[in-house]
């Protein structure tokens, strides 16, 4: 049970959902991933990430992800070299909606990524990776990808 504006309900009960947004890890043929260092005026500003962002309302997930790395990196992804990974998400706090971040790898892409909205890109192995500043979905998602056997 959750307390909402109209009393005490369930969690279904409530009408805001969640924020979807979508990452895309990028892996190059020298097993080195691409990540992304936000501009520092913005939210978790100079902080490393997966690229990505958030998935409109009349988007598919894959849809949102090519069109966010089209217009952060400059890049033209084909759907069929995107595959589901993993997700982290973080529950609603206060004024915040709860977040969903579902990552993908992607292997192939049209273009040679660059940071086109500010901040920088490089491109890292795992270890490296590990020790970079990020946000905490972010890291969450690195210690999955990286770090997690199953």
């Amino acid at each position: 049970m959750v307390e909402t504006s109209r009393g005490i309900g369930k969690k279904t009960d409530m009408t805001i959902g969640p924020l979807w947004v979508v990452a895309g890890a990028l892996q190059r043929a020298d097993q080195r991933w691409l990540m992304h260092r936000r501009p520092e005026e913005k939210h978790h500003g100079g902080l490393w990430e997966f690229p990505g962002g958030k998935v409109e309302p009349y988007e598919m997930p894959q849809e949102a992800l090519i069109r966010e790395l089209a217009e952060e990196l400059g890049i033209a992804v084909d759907p069929v070299s995107i595959v589901p990974l993993t997700f982290a998400q973080v529950d609603a706090e206060f004024d915040q909606p709860a977040i969903v971040i579902l990552l993908y790898k992607v292997t192939h892409w049209d273009g040679e990524p660059q940071a086109l909205e500010g901040g920088a890109v490089d491109w890292l192995d795992p270890i490296t990776i590990g020790g970079l500043p990020k946000p905490p979905l972010d890291s969450e998602l690195c210690a999955r990808l990286f770090y997690e056997t199953s």
